[in-house]
């Protein structure tokens, strides 16, 4: 677990155990046998702090607006990732789930889905792809579907009982401007913020589209963000149907607003897709996990994006990089630390033409 964390409710960062060093390995290896023998953690760990963060989109005065991060305990993170590494060695996620996984990566989806559109634009064919968005899918997921997707996916019993009493009786407060809310359960949705949040998503993710999911890149997931691509706009209106039915039976809820359509190589009369009646919007281009694609196979607007987010890093530390009393090494370290990886995230997956690579150059240098 990385230092410089938030910390939840008690005030423990996980730096206290890290400096305590083999002493704190023997506490703790004891407290979680403990825990996992009984199949009870402590009451302490139940409670958490809800921080709201805004998306930097929309209306700041909408809750909808805004993603509830949960501080817990560090201990308990400790816990959780003990727990997500036991499990990792009995569960089997398919190969269309890229979140969280390991060796795999946003930019492995990103490639993929280029490739797949670059192939069509080749040979003039067109693709057909829809974006789906789940509303607020980690607060949506059941708890019961949950327990029954551990148990679907081979983990033992004992296991299941330890990651329940991780959610039973669960309170949290909410921090804003002006103090704390009183405290309250929470009954249902994984826990945002927890280390193994993310593992028992992809697990869920993993039952639900079991039967309607395609091979990959036909069908993709980076956790909730969905991709779903076909060669007739009929054939992919019907995957994206047969998809809302086996995630809304069982909990889930597809977005109509915010799920996307974009033909690759469209021809005149090529149609929209529709679901349950209500027509998705469609469009020329997406913004995929970061990286904006576009239907006619350039990539002008994204290098634009790239450098803008390179010039928005470079403010960010300007008064660092900027400090004639820093030494050049430590300048050098946070533009390689900040500015760099924000202009060139995703480009390794793009066919740059000379003029774009000069682009690039230039706003370096321009740095």
């Amino acid at each position: 677990m990385k230092s410089g964390k938030a910390v939840g409710p008690y005030d423990i960062p996980v730096e206290v155990w890290k400096s305590l060093g083999e002493a704190a390995v023997e506490f703790l290896a004891s407290l979680f046998n403990r825990v996992l023998e009984s199949e009870r953690m402590p009451e302490e760990w139940r409670r958490s702090v809800l921080v709201p963060i805004f998306k930097n989109k929309g209306d700041v005065q909408s809750c909808s607006n805004y993603r509830g991060i949960k501080l817990m305990s560090h201990t308990m993170k400790v816990w959780e990732r003990v727990v997500e590494a036991r499990l990792r060695k009995v569960v089997e996620i398919c190969e269309q789930q890229y979140g969280f996984m390991p060796r795999k990566s946003t930019t492995d989806a990103i490639f993929a889905l280029r490739i797949l559109m670059e192939k069509y634009r080749d040979g003039q064919r067109e693709l057909h792809c829809v974006f789906v968005d789940l509303e607020k899918a980690y607060d949506r997921v059941p708890r019961e579907e949950l327990w029954y997707c551990m148990r679907k996916s081979g983990v033992a019993e004992k296991y299941v009982r330890v990651v329940q009493d991780m959610y039973e009786r669960s309170r949290t407060v909410v921090r804003c401007a002006v103090g704390q809310t009183e405290e309250f359960n929470v009954e249902v949705g994984l826990h945002q913020g927890s280390a193994l949040s993310p593992f028992l998503f992809a697990i869920v993710m993993d039952q639900l589209s079991e039967e309607v999911r395609q091979e990959s890149p036909w069908t993709m997931m980076f956790a909730d963000d969905i991709v779903i691509c076909s060669e007739s706009r009929e054939q992919v209106e019907e995957n994206l149907e047969r998809g809302r039915f086996a995630l809304e039976r069982r909990g889930m809820k597809v977005s109509r607003s915010k799920t996307e359509y974009m033909c690759v190589n469209e021809r005149k009369g090529s149609g929209t897709v529709r679901l349950q009646g209500e027509e998705v919007k469609k469009v020329q281009e997406f913004k995929y996990l970061g990286s904006t694609v576009q239907s006619n196979g350039e990539c002008g607007k994204e290098v634009k994006k790239r450098v803008q987010a390179g010039w928005n890093g470079w403010r960010k530390v300007s008064g660092v990089l900027c400090d004639q009393k820093i030494s050049a090494r430590i300048k050098g370290k946070v533009y390689r630390t900040v500015v760099r990886p924000a202009m060139l995230y995703g480009l390794e997956t793009v066919s740059l033409r000379k003029r774009q690579e000069s682009e690039l150059e230039q706003s370096e240098e321009g740095l």
